[in-house]
């Protein structure tokens, strides 16, 4: 039987083994900031560029309609939200959909530092017949244009 190749493979598993090496220091409890903070220092021991605290613009029909922050964006590929509540809503999968459908990012990890360590995987391929997955030319991060930010 074949393997399928996963999207970022080796990404997503070095992003996940960070979390639950985060999580088994840590356990279940704190807020959500402490988690990303431990995370955002093992992803860097493991040589990953973290960017913390991403803004991204969303569009609508090519104007700007307000911005979105994600987590965290580790090596410009892939999205990771973070959440540490006592249950998971079934809403924070569909927030991780939509962070990917306003970006050109393929790929990203919800984490979830509850009661049991939990990840799920999110993904948003970009087709060329599709007009919400164009780049819009005016992205802002930092006051610097995102390689991030695309047409929804």
């Amino acid at each position: 039987m074949s393997r399928v190749q996963l999207i970022e493979e080796s990404l997503t598993r070095s992003v996940i083994g960070a979390f639950f090496d985060a999580y088994n220091t840590l356990g279940f409890g704190f807020l959500e900031q402490v988690y990303v903070m431990a995370l955002d220092r093992e992803l860097r021991a493991r040589s990953h560029r973290v960017e913390r605290e991403v803004f991204v613009e969303v569009f609508y029909k090519g104007a700007a309609l307000t911005t979105q922050r994600l987590d965290m964006v580790v090596d410009d590929k892939l999205i990771v939200e973070v959440k540490s509540t006592t249950e998971l809503h079934k809403t924070a999968t569909r927030q991780l959909f939509n962070y990917l459908r306003a970006t050109n990012l393929e790929v990203g990890l919800l984490l979830h530092f509850g009661p049991e360590p939990r990840f799920y995987r999110a993904i948003c391929r970009y087709t060329g017949t599709n007009p919400a997955h164009r780049s819009h030319p005016k992205h802002a991060y930092k006051a610097q244009r995102s390689p991030f930010a695309r047409d929804v």
